[in-house]
C-alpha cells in the first residue's frame, strides 16, 4: 500500500491518512519517541494506510504506546476502533466529553448518518467500539508520557467541538491544533474557519485560540493540513476569519435568508479573502476542501450558534 510520510524533525512524522482517497486534506502524526504515539488516526477507511505507514516507520503491533485524538469527529477519530484492534497494547486518550462515544459509538454514528446519508460510508466508514478499559479520559489538562522525559500535554480547547483538546509536545514545542484553529490549506496558505454544528461557539472558540497563543508553541500542526511555523500570525488570522464569517452569517440571518442564500452571500463576501478561490488556482483543490470543510456546514453551524444565543 502506497504511503505518504513526511519527516518533520524532532522524531515527528506526518502521515497522509487520505480520507475517502483524497490526498493532502487529513493528516495523522507519529511521534517516534521511546513510547511511540499516534496523534489523529483519521477515518476507519484510513486505518490500513496508517498501519502501513507505521510499519514502514518500524512500529510493530506491540510497539505503539498511545493513540490520541484531538476530538471525536469522524475525520479524526473514526479509525480509533480499527487502530486499537491493530495495536492491542496502545492506550487511547480522548477528552472526557468524547470518551463514551468511542466506547459506544452508536449514537454518534446515527447522528452522522442523518447528516451524510450514504456518503458516510465513502467518507468515513464505521467507527468501531473500543474497550473502555483501554481509554483514558482527560479533563482541562492531561499528560501523555512519551518516554525519556518527553510529554504530550493536552489542553481543553472547545468552540469547534465540546470534546476538543490541543496537544503540546514538551520536546519540540509543537502544538497539535486539531480543528480549533480552523483549516490550513497547504497549497495556498489560506486559513479557513471550521464551524460545524452543533457545538460551534464564537466566544469559546476565540478563548481557545488565546489559550493556544499563551502556550507559545514553536509550530502548529494542523490535522488539515500540515505544519505551520508562522504561529502568531496564523492564530490571529484564524480568529479574524471566525469573526468575519460570524458577522456575515449574522447579516444573512437578519435579512431573513434561508441557508442556501446565506451560503451564497457568505461566499460572495469572503471569496476575496482566500487565494484558493481565485481564477488561477486549480478548482479541483477547492473542491476537495469543500468535501472536508464545506461552506454550508460552516454556515449552518454559525446559524445554530446564533439561534442558541438569540
Amino acid at each position: 500500500m502506497e504511503t505518504t510520510i513526511t519527516p518533520l524533525g524532532g522524531d515527528v512524522y506526518e502521515i497522509d491518512t487520505r480520507m475517502a482517497g483524497y490526498s493532502g486534506i487529513t493528516a495523522g502524526y507519529l511521534i517516534l519517541s521511546d513510547r511511540p504515539c499516534l496523534v489523529e488516526p483519521g477515518t476507519s477507511g484510513s486505518a490500513p494506510i496508517v498501519q502501513a505507514a507505521l510499519t514502514e516507520l518500524g512500529v510493530t503491533a506491540a510497539d505503539l504506546a498511545t493513540v490520541v485524538v484531538t476530538h471525536i469527529h469522524l475525520d479524526h477519530a473514526g479509525g480509533v476502533g480499527d487502530i486499537a484492534a491493530m495495536y492491542p497494547d496502545a492506550e487511547v486518550v480522548v477528552h472526557e466529553k468524547g470518551a463514551r462515544h468511542l466506547v459506544s459509538p452508536e449514537r454518534l454514528m446515527r447522528s452522522a448518518r442523518r447528516v451524510y446519508g450514504d456518503a458516510l460510508d465513502v467518507l468515513f466508514g464505521e467507527l468501531k467500539p473500543t474497550d473502555a478499559a483501554r481509554i483514558r479520559a482527560v479533563d482541562d489538562t492531561g499528560v501523555i508520557d512519551l518516554g525519556g522525559g518527553r510529554r504530550l500535554e493536552s489542553h481543553y480547547s472547545p468552540g469547534h467541538a465540546k470534546h476538543h483538546v490541543g496537544l503540546m509536545d514538551s520536546a519540540t514545542g509543537d502544538l497539535y491544533v486539531g480543528d480549533a484553529a480552523g483549516i490550513y490549506l497547504q497549497e495556498t496558505a489560506d486559513v479557513r474557519p471550521a464551524t460545524p454544528p452543533p457545538d460551534f461557539d464564537l466566544d469559546t472558540a476565540l478563548g481557545s485560540l488565546r489559550r493556544f497563543a499563551a502556550l507559545q508553541p514553536q509550530r502548529l500542526l494542523f490535522a488539515h493540513y500540515g505544519p505551520v511555523t508562522a504561529v502568531q500570525d496564523t492564530l490571529e488570522r484564524s480568529a479574524e476569519e471566525l469573526r468575519v464569517w460570524v458577522d456575515a452569517v449574522r447579516d444573512a440571518r437578519d435579512a431573513g435568508l434561508d441557508v442556501d442564500h446565506a451560503v451564497e452571500m457568505v461566499r460572495e463576501r469572503t471569496a476575496h479573502r482566500y487565494r484558493i478561490t481565485q481564477d488561477d488556482v486549480d478548482p479541483n483543490i477547492a473542491a476537495k476542501y469543500q468535501v472536508l470543510n464545506s461552506d454550508e456546514s460552516n454556515v449552518v453551524g454559525i446559524m445554530h450558534a446564533l439561534s442558541q444565543h438569540a
